[in-house]
């Protein structure tokens, strides 16, 4: 038995709440809480021999709201996902997407860049695919994140200072210049 037609998954429960508001009975909206997979934290999750393919696993603190969200999914007539519009948000509803066993294909990802309501119902009339090059986009800075960030940053602990980590983002920034630098 349904008790709501439209599913619209968000990254935040404030969005969540001021969304619903607007939208009525008819919609439902919950937030993912941000990403519901990552790499594991026990081992590498690279797959070397296979282009450098990430091994997703749902995150433990998830598990509750992937269940959450079948549970949702299960009662609606259609999902909407709604995350962030950046690679990381992309990639979030492309995750939300296999958690929930839907295809990447479906024309069911909204973006706005505004929480009016305004920008919501426009939103709603124009869904799209998710936008795998976005996809991919992340994935790569994830996996040179994990490459990166994984080896260094027990070298740093060892030799600088306890808990210091090699930072995601400029560790493989100062890679590339560097490799640039001595090409």
């Amino acid at each position: 038995r349904r008790y709501f037609m439209k599913l619209i998954i968000v990254e935040s429960p404030n969005k969540a709440s001021t969304i619903e508001r607007w939208l009525g009975k008819e919609y439902k909206v919950l937030a993912s809480g941000g990403h519901v997979r990552d790499l594991p934290e026990s081992s590498f999750g690279i797959d070397f021999d296979n282009d450098f393919a990430p091994k997703y696993v749902i995150a433990p603190k998830k598990r509750e709201t992937i269940n959450r969200l079948k549970e949702a999914k299960a009662k609606a007539d259609f999902v909407y996902l709604a995350t962030d519009p950046d690679r990381e948000g992309e990639a979030i509803s492309w995750h939300l997407a296999h958690v929930l066993n839907m295809s990447d294909t479906d024309t069911n990802r909204i973006e706005f860049n505004e929480i009016t309501e305004k920008a919501i119902k426009s939103a709603i009339k124009s869904p799209r695919k998710i936008d795998l090059n976005l996809v991919d986009a992340q994935q790569a800075r994830r996996v040179l994140d994990r490459i990166v960030g994984y080896t260094l940053s027990p070298i740093i602990c060892k030799r600088i200072q306890p808990k210091l980590s090699a930072g995601r983002v400029q560790s493989v920034a100062l890679k590339l210049v560097v490799d640039k630098e001595r090409e």
